[in-house]
């Protein structure tokens, strides 16, 4: 069976540096959000009235309108915020959370540690519930969804059933026997090579030749960071 595709979670990026939004569109999208970017205030406003958003990532010095500004008309929205700016003083943070924002990323940032504070929020808010990631392998569970490097891969249900398995334990080993009886439902059999080419499929898909690694006498663990 096909891979359903279901509307992904958007995320609107307000910065006046073009090279700036690339580069958070860049890393956002790779792990399965949909972005849009503006470098004007007016035109962030305009988006956020034509169009509805999940979370809007906001700089403070824009053209237009500024990035407080634009938070106190979002904030009756209810739309999750997190400042990314250059202003690093603890005044200009405190402001900025006064004001309502869930986080506040200063300038330059670690694109991963954005991704991360991207995650929390949307947690907070309950938005990403399904959404399990390993690497760039991002798997929306409700939509029985897999994007790997921001393209969608089509797995069987076993393969599925196993993916999440290894993303939900990640670091850990598995017993073979835990392994097919949770997917396959029936005792595991010592001489099946079923879940070998499975895994061996698995990897194939998803490029994790390195990452899912057969754990002697005991079963596979998924490796990541």
């Amino acid at each position: 069976m096909g891979v359903e595709i279901r509307k992904m979670i958007k995320i609107l990026i307000v910065d006046d540096e073009k090279p700036i939004c690339d580069l958070i569109d860049l890393n956002l999208s790779s792990a399965g959000y949909h972005c849009i970017s503006v470098q004007d205030g007016l035109k962030a406003i305009n988006r956020i009235e034509e169009e509805d958003f999940d979370l809007v990532l906001l700089d403070i010095m824009l053209p237009g309108a500024d990035g407080y500004d634009i938070m106190e008309y979002i904030r009756p929205l209810k739309i999750p915020v997190i400042f990314i700016t250059a202003k690093h003083e603890v005044k200009d943070r405190v402001k900025g959370l006064k004001l309502g924002a869930d986080d506040y990323l200063v300038k330059p940032f670690d694109v991963v540690e954005l991704v991360a504070r991207v995650e929390a929020v949307l947690r907070r808010y309950n938005k990403t519930e399904q959404i399990l990631t390993a690497g760039d392998v991002v798997v929306d569970v409700e939509a029985r969804r897999v994007m790997k490097g921001g393209k969608p891969v089509v797995l069987t249900n076993k393969e599925f059933g196993l993916l999440l398995l290894f993303i939900q334990n990640k670091n850990v080993a598995l017993f073979r026997e835990n392994l097919y009886e949770k997917v396959w439902e029936g005792e595991y059999l010592a001489d099946s090579r079923t879940l070998d080419l499975h895994v061996q499929r698995l990897r194939k898909k998803l490029g994790w030749e390195h990452n899912l690694v057969a754990v002697y006498k005991v079963g596979y663990r998924l490796e990541v960071q």
